[in-house]
């Protein structure tokens, strides 16, 4: 007979073996289509591919389209994050739920939202029309389409680097006489910088790869809005090397975002 601690260890064994399972399959289900991406395409192929004008044009457009969108994102962002960070003012829970707001919404949601305010006919792009500023199915509503969705995943990290900030610190310049701006820009930032950086990484990953609120707001136009997300859309179709190509530059991307910010938050630690 099986004596009370052979069926424990057996039951211990039993968990263990269930937990692997599912873990093996949840890693499968993962990797798996992300490694046939690179199993489908000969060397010879990528490389080709990434000669073709489509490639080329939504490749540099993204990057570029990214750069621009994250840095008004920390530039606008980080005093929205310090402020709700440190101050308690009326109607902040509801600045914060709608700066979190992009998160949730759906990509089309967020797209029809951004053309009924920034189109032609507009709430505020009607004014910009009536002096000849078109921003719809332009280069600039990819921009905004991308710091829409873009912006939380920054706010959010940067509001939680300055709450970790002890205000020891901050407390101990102002009695040296610093002003508050000083305090933030010598004091708060510096401390906080790992965080900002690794929410500023996010938050240009999130826009490279924006997909739903861009085609609806700016169009699918080669060399003008059409990005690496929208030209893997469009390329499926008629050239799948070039789509493939695409997708692993942006899987490489993602991946090498994962480890910086794995990084950049254990050298913090």
């Amino acid at each position: 007979m099986i004596g009370h601690g052979g069926w424990k260890w057996a039951g211990r064994a039993a968990l263990t073996l269930i937990v692997a399972a599912l873990l093996a399959l949840f890693l499968l289900f993962v990797t798996l289509p992300v490694a046939s991406l690179f199993l489908r395409i000969s060397p010879e192929a990528f490389f080709r591919s990434l000669a073709e004008s489509v490639v080329i044009d939504a490749l540099t457009l993204s990057l570029a389209t990214a750069t621009v969108s994250t840095a008004v994102v920390v530039l606008f962002g980080t005093p929205l994050a310090l402020v709700n960070a440190r101050h308690d003012y009326l109607g902040r829970e509801i600045i914060d739920t709608l700066t979190d707001l992009p998160i949730v919404l759906p990509p089309a949601v967020a797209g029809i939202a951004l053309l009924m305010a920034f189109g032609r006919r507009g709430v505020v792009g009607q004014y910009f029309d009536a002096f000849g500023i078109s921003i719809a199915f332009t280069t600039v509503a990819v921009i905004l389409a991308q710091i829409f969705v873009a912006s939380p995943f920054y706010i959010r990290q940067a509001r939680a680097s300055f709450e970790a900030v002890d205000r020891l610190y901050e407390d101990a310049a102002r009695t040296l006489g610093a002003s508050p701006a000083t305090v933030a820009l010598r004091i708060t930032i510096p401390l906080a910088w790992s965080g900002l950086v690794s929410g500023a990484i996010l938050s240009f990953a999130r826009a490279l790869g924006e997909f739903g609120a861009t085609i609806m707001f700016a169009g699918n136009f080669q060399g003008r809005t059409q990005t690496m997300p929208l030209a893997i859309y469009t390329t499926m179709q008629g050239d799948l090397d070039a789509a493939i190509s695409l997708a692993i530059i942006l899987v490489v991307i993602s991946f090498a975002v994962i480890a910086a910010v794995k990084v950049i938050t254990r050298r913090s630690v």
